[in-house]
């Protein structure tokens, strides 16, 4: 092979070689990027992994992006600010909005050396099929978008934690407003047969039986990813009710606002909680969506202590997307992590105890969870669609008058 080559020159020749490939690698970007970060005096950070899991892709994305940039705008804050004698990963995994892939998921996760917490879900089911596989692991994980009641239990405490209310608590203020201050009494209930669905049908039942003179007099289910409720909403339209009530998710509730208006039922009010939550919400019922009243979690970023600073530093980062109804929780939700790191540092134990013992103060204002691991802060917003947005009631025309609610008398 080296015919008329005397081997020693070939090494030196080799050798040589290899040690100019190194210099030019060494003079590229990738390679530097690959380092760890350096502390003062030149020794190299520990590396920790923060995972957030949420459906990136399929229908229900615009509310899985906008709370990962938010969790990665946390994250990159504090390595930015130096305070840390670590450096944050950022790891971000897509559930699809399915339990199976968000079980998965969880699973790669961890097995992914230097994770020591997790955040997720925004829906239910993806919540409660990784519950069990963080828990086994010893791995802590923050809830930042799921509000089925079950998923926080004193069993799973202080390992799973969740910083949004949950079902019951955001169905109490909607029947509160809708029911006592507006005096709709007569309803009207579609349901996803999911366990968010299943979850919020017993809600507002129950806050229906809390009160003289209310009642539901149809009840349907139907399966996520229906689109054709005209059966249905044909049967609803002929019992005079004063509101419908939907439990389940964006698209769906979309179709049905709309096909309630194909079906002239547009002076029906429609009422849910934060599961519709969404700009899509809007896009899909188009002029149909005018006049629907929603509660969300908490309040507007912008009315919150430090909201100003988090919008700006937002749009700074350059994030396309809006950071969206859950936005703000997937951000407390990375903080909460990154205090409770500061303080106990990594051991995954250690890290859970703290964070269930927290009280931080953020864009959510104080946030503790009690003794299962859900918050003790149940802040809500009632919210109107008008003119394409959602608006704070206390801030729309229907309050003032200048509009007229669907049904209103």
């Amino acid at each position: 092979m080296f015919k008329g080559k005397p081997i020693g020159k070939i090494a030196a020749g080799l050798g040589a070689l290899i040690f100019l490939l190194g210099i030019l690698a060494g003079c590229g970007g990738g390679t530097k990027s690959q380092e760890a970060p350096k502390q003062e005096g030149g020794s190299q950070k520990k590396v920790v992994k923060i995972a957030f899991i949420g459906p990136l892709t399929g229908p229900n994305a615009t509310e899985g992006v906008g709370p990962r940039n938010t969790f990665e705008l946390a994250v990159n804050q504090a390595n930015k600010s130096g305070k840390l004698p670590f450096e944050i990963k950022f790891l971000a995994y897509d559930d699809a909005s399915n339990p199976g892939t968000a079980a998965s998921v969880a699973q790669k996760i961890v097995a992914e050396p230097d994770v020591v917490a997790a955040s997720g879900h925004w829906n239910t089911a993806c919540a409660e099929a990784t519950i069990p596989i963080f828990k086994a692991a010893g791995i802590p994980m923050v809830i930042w978008g799921a509000i089925g009641p079950s998923l926080t239990k004193e069993e799973n405490f202080p390992y799973i934690t969740r910083v949004c209310p949950t079902s019951v608590q955001e169905n109490i203020p909607l029947a509160a407003f809708v029911m006592d201050q507006l005096g709709r009494k007569k309803w009207a209930l579609i349901s996803s047969t999911s366990v968010y669905g299943k979850a919020n049908t017993e809600a507002w039942q129950a806050e229906v039986k809390k009160r003289s003179g209310a009642e539901i007099v149809s009840l349907d289910e139907i399966t996520d990813g229906s689109t054709d409720f005209r059966p249905i909403l044909s049967k609803i339209k002929k019992l005079n009710v004063d509101g419908l009530y939907y439990g389940g998710n964006i698209m769906e509730a979309a179709l049905i606002r709309s096909q309630m208006n194909e079906l002239g039922m547009k002076d029906i009010l429609m009422a849910g909680i934060s599961g519709i939550v969404s700009p899509k919400f809007i896009e899909v019922a188009g002029q149909a969506a005018e006049g629907v009243v929603v509660t969300q979690p908490g309040k507007e970023p912008k009315k919150m202590p430090g909201g100003k600073e988090f919008i700006e530093e937002y749009q700074k980062a350059g994030y396309k997307e809006p950071y969206g109804a859950y936005g703000a929780y997937a951000y407390d939700a990375a903080n909460i992590i990154i205090t409770a790191l500061k303080e106990a540092g990594t051991d995954r134990k250690a890290l859970a105890d703290k964070i269930g013992k927290i009280a931080y103060t953020g864009l959510l204002g104080t946030t503790s969870f009690d003794k299962t691991g859900q918050t003790t802060n149940s802040l809500s917003t009632i919210y109107v669609i008008q003119d394409g947005k959602f608006v704070d009631w206390d801030e729309s025309k229907y309050k003032t008058g200048e509009r007229k609610l669907p049904g209103a008398k």
